[in-house]
């Protein structure tokens, strides 16, 4: 039986028993209609503010009967349209449920709730010499980032959120509760239901509870910015640094054309043309070896200049141009969106691929910053492009298709960190084609009546 969205609302309220959380004002949903992608939003009937398990125990139970859709939501950082309830119904928002419930120095864990950020979850834990690693730049919710299966800068050394997240709670539609994983630092128990949901982008449950590993803060960390000559000279490096056994925690790569964005935008003065940022981080000794190996490596590529970061505000300085890189595209083209889009290589093809994002993007006449984390072979596009033009559309369509094509004959993969969601529907068809009558299969089994953030990973 549907409700309409009176009904819904005084549903909600009696199940949750308390009118504050339930918003279906115009300014409330707009907030929830879309997330930092490109793609259009669209608005939730309601929005439901949960607080506990509970809540969400009876969100998903209302709306499993009724057949009424459900997208979780986080903050909204997500880059492929994950959080934009494309069939209406109810945005779950999550942040409020956003206690770090216990920090365990001696397991090196910490259990935190969904709505937890990865800055908060980093004060939480420095106080006890402990971090958490996985840093997609964004201050994005825990339990958004393990719904994407998160990565970042520091994926190269710790990997992301699948191989850092040892247990979770989670609801099922209808309101049932699971657990997957436990705290024990490995398991072979049965199918690996955890590292099923994480990466599952709301589409099989909503997550509730995380229990995450956690890492001593290293004694020192140094940053090298090395420029080189041309971006396959640099993408060499990079994969030499990661083969040669360099225990680095980041090696990122940016073009020319983003330095110069990031410096008009920052007001660094970083000299322009094609860069890698490499951070070593550990004891004393282990740093310099590794730096010194990063140095022959780079000195055999050509690097027309290798700087040493060792303050901490200079270093902090430097990974915050990296991560403005986004904001400084965006300040590049004025008036246009971003339509941020990622591909996976082996390190061997990272260069070739580089360079052949960086012809196809000239051949089309489009603004975009080349990033990429360039020790695990991803590459990234931050493609600026005006939703009303529509043949600047069409060409950002064709310009994806052309590096997911691309990718793909390299051994690659659509995408190595943003997902699926909406706009790489497409991607994972070409991708996985033989294999999406086993994920519809494993879709109906959590969610025989599709409420869960319907029109996402899979084609309808």
């Amino acid at each position: 039986m549907s409700l309409g969205a009176d009904d819904l609302r005084d549903a909600l309220v009696r199940s949750l028993g308390d009118p504050r959380r339930v918003a279906d004002g115009d300014s409330e949903r707009d907030l929830h209609a879309g997330d930092f992608s490109f793609h259009r939003p669209h608005r939730p009937d309601v929005v439901v503010y949960a607080t506990s398990t509970d809540d969400v125990v009876a969100v998903l139970a209302l709306a499993d009967e009724h057949r009424i859709p459900v997208t979780p939501f986080g903050a909204g950082s997500s880059l492929e349209g994950h959080v934009i309830p494309l069939d209406g119904g109810i945005s779950l928002d999550l942040t409020r449920m956003d206690a770090v419930l216990a920090v365990d120095p001696a397991d090196l864990t910490a259990t935190a709730q969904p709505g937890v950020t990865r800055t908060s979850l980093e004060r939480a834990t420095a106080e006890h010499g402990l971090f958490f690693p996985v840093d997609p730049g964004a201050d994005a919710t825990l339990g958004g980032m393990a719904a994407t299966n998160a990565a970042g800068t520091t994926s190269v050394r710790y990997g992301k959120m699948r191989a850092n997240t040892l247990a979770l709670e989670a609801v099922l539609p209808g309101g049932r509760v699971v657990r997957a994983g436990s705290r024990a630092p490995k398991t072979s128990a049965g199918y690996d239901l955890l590292g099923l949901l994480i990466g599952s982008e709301g589409t099989l449950g909503v997550i509730t509870e995380l229990t995450l590993r956690l890492h001593g803060i290293p004694e020192q960390a140094v940053v090298l910015r090395l420029a080189f000559p041309d971006v396959e000279s640099a993408c060499r490096a990079a994969a030499t640094i990661v083969a040669a056994g360099a225990g680095v925690t980041r090696v990122e790569l940016l073009d020319a054309w983003t330095i110069a964005a990031v410096n008009a935008y920052q007001g660094t003065a970083i000299p322009v043309g094609p860069s890698l940022f490499v951070e070593a981080a550990g004891a004393e000794a282990t740093v310099t070896s590794d730096l010194e190996l990063v140095t022959v490596i780079a000195e055999s590529e050509g690097a027309l200049d290798i700087v040493a970061e060792r303050d901490p505000t200079a270093r902090t300085r430097l990974w915050a141009a990296r991560h403005a890189s986004a904001y400084a595209t965006a300040a590049a083209a004025p008036g246009k969106r971003h339509r941020s889009t990622d591909v996976c290589v082996p390190l061997s093809e990272l260069a070739a691929a580089v360079s052949f994002a960086r012809q196809e993007l000239e051949r089309q006449g489009l603004v975009a910053g080349l990033v990429g984390h360039a020790g695990d072979g991803n590459v990234h596009l931050s493609l600026m492009v005006d939703p009303d033009d529509a043949d600047e559309v069409r060409r950002s369509d064709e310009l994806i298709e052309l590096l997911v094509e691309d990718a793909l004959a390299r051994g690659g993969t659509c995408t190595g960190e943003h997902g699926i969601g909406l706009g790489k529907i497409h991607g994972l068809e070409a991708e996985h084609g033989d294999l999406l009558p086993l994920m519809q299969g494993v879709k109906r089994v959590f969610d025989p009546n599709g409420i869960m953030n319907p029109g996402k990973i899979l084609p309808r």
